[in-house]
């Protein structure tokens, strides 16, 4: 009984001190930066991932010829620390404001500016941190579960890389909002909770963001030009 007792508890101290990662960002962390969540649904991106999103039937049926991509920026605004630094921070949104120029640009022409015609892409950074990981499967045995529990509490168990990203996507010419998207990624793990984060732990989620986002009007934008084509064809066989 003792030995059960103990054990009981020593699994709810290793649970206290883990963290549990998830790609799915909770309503409770959304953070403001849209006008209105209720609507944002799970769906799953080209390359796999699970989203929150939410696509209006204008954005299809909408007739865009260029893209403006609007800086990004973190919401709301976040102060450097010593393991986040301002040289990281700044680096996170040069590189996601460049991963979204090269990804949506190969979907439209970009804009200097919005304007008829044209589709306005804002992100925004809504989270940046580093978190001990979780527990692994095998970690659960009673022969590693102290050692696990001894390197969290200790500071030298890897750390995730977590970000968090949240985007509105408008008309240019009336400021309806046509698109929304919500998600959280994992980059590259830190090896303690002294490691510095980089912009360099990110930058493959970022790439990930930029080539999904850059779907969400190509995929509904092909749709529409083959029932319009079907719609020609059937009209000229009458």
């Amino acid at each position: 009984m003792r030995n059960s007792h103990s054990l009981a508890l020593l699994f709810a101290a290793t649970l206290s001190l883990s963290a549990c990662s998830s790609k799915k960002v909770e309503p409770e962390l959304y953070s403001g930066f849209l006008n209105d969540y209720s609507m944002l649904k799970e769906q799953q991106t080209p390359s796999g991932q699970t989203i929150l999103s939410w696509v209006s039937p204008a954005l299809a049926k909408g007739r865009y010829t260029w893209i403006y991509l609007a800086p990004s920026q973190f919401y709301p605004q976040v102060q450097p620390t010593g393991r986040i630094p301002q040289s990281t921070l700044s680096g996170v949104t040069r590189y996601y404001d460049a991963a979204l120029r090269q990804e949506l640009g190969k979907t439209l022409p970009l804009a200097s500016g919005p304007g008829p015609n044209t589709l306005v892409v804002r992100p925004a950074i809504t989270q940046v941190a580093a978190s001990t990981q979780g527990l692994r499967y095998y970690e659960w045995l009673p022969i590693t579960l102290v050692a696990a529990g001894v390197s969290t509490a200790a500071g030298i168990r890897d750390q995730d890389s977590e970000i968090a990203t949240e985007v509105s996507i408008e008309d240019g010419s009336t400021g309806e909002v046509v698109a929304k998207v919500v998600r959280k990624g994992m980059g590259v793990p830190l090896e303690n909770d002294k490691q510095v984060m980089t912009a360099e732990n990110v930058k493959g989620v970022l790439d990930g963001w930029a080539g999904d986002l850059s779907q969400l009007y190509a995929v509904p934008r092909k749709a529409t030009l083959r029932e319009c084509a079907n719609r020609v064809r059937s009209t000229a066989q009458r």
